[in-house]
């Protein structure tokens, strides 16, 4: 049979069934008996045996001594993580930063956190003629954007000491205020901000998750004031925590059940 570089569409009925097993045992959220198993998946029992056995053996399932039960293994973690660490940031975030800007018409960047400040690592500009600036390896000054706001409310920078710097006659410039506006930020799980960075800019930020629950980068909304007012960027918010959290899926971030 020539190759035609797509995997052969023909599958192995053991390792389906196998894969079965792994579901079952996944959705039921604990420990499951061969039985439970069985009629979980519509496999015969004795088969199920089997299967467990022989996953038990590659580690991908643990038998529960003291209950007969089974459970998932460890081996599965070790390849989640071999997954994961192959993710390219930019590669997962991509799609949804153009689909942002589609939903909002403003530029939208992607940074992650550093030591003091956030980098932008990736950005999509808006069609529009009048454009908000961005770059790769701009940096977003902590006290005085949205991202940098929601660097400080969800990551491991400390606050700035003072003094800080007055950009623009709204930036914040005292310590206790900012620490204020960053409870804010983290009660609500976005940053805002209203020309504080610069003058006429308006700016929105929200977190993405990895799979640990850690902030990997943070996903903004930007442009110039006289567009990007109130109005609009009540509207543009819930696009963008949308997004953000799609990215954090794509990261194997796991939403929590309600």
């Amino acid at each position: 049979m020539p190759r035609t570089g797509h995997p052969a569409s023909r599958q192995v009925a053991s390792v389906v069934r196998a894969l079965a097993v792994l579901d079952a045992l996944a959705e039921g959220g604990g420990e499951l008996g061969t039985n439970d198993i069985a009629r979980r998946t519509g496999v015969n029992p004795s088969t199920v045996s089997r299967l467990l056995a022989t996953l038990a053996e590659g580690g991908l399932v643990e038998h529960v001594a003291e209950s007969g039960r089974y459970r998932l293994g460890m081996r599965l973690v070790q390849l989640g993580n071999a997954v994961l660490e192959r993710l390219d940031l930019r590669e997962v975030a991509r799609p949804h930063l153009h689909a942002l800007v589609e939903e909002t018409d403003e530029t939208v960047t992607l940074s992650v956190p550093g030591e003091r400040q956030a980098v932008t690592i990736d950005f999509v500009q808006s069609e529009s003629s009048v454009q908000s600036v961005a770059r790769v390896g701009r940096p977003s000054i902590a006290h005085a954007t949205a991202t940098g706001k929601v660097m400080l409310a969800f990551g491991e920078t400390e606050l700035p000491a003072e003094p800080l710097t007055a950009y623009t006659e709204r930036t914040i410039t005292g310590r206790d205020a900012l620490a204020a506006e960053v409870e804010h930020v983290r009660r609500r799980g976005w940053a805002q901000t209203l020309g504080e960075r610069e003058q006429g800019l308006n700016a929105l930020a929200a977190p993405v998750w990895d799979d640990r629950g850690t902030l990997a980068a943070i996903l903004g909304v930007q442009g110039p004031a006289p567009r990007f007012g109130s109005r609009t960027m009540r509207s543009a918010l819930q696009p963008l925590l949308r997004r953000a959290e799609a990215i954090s899926r794509g990261l194997g971030r796991q939403t929590p059940a309600n």
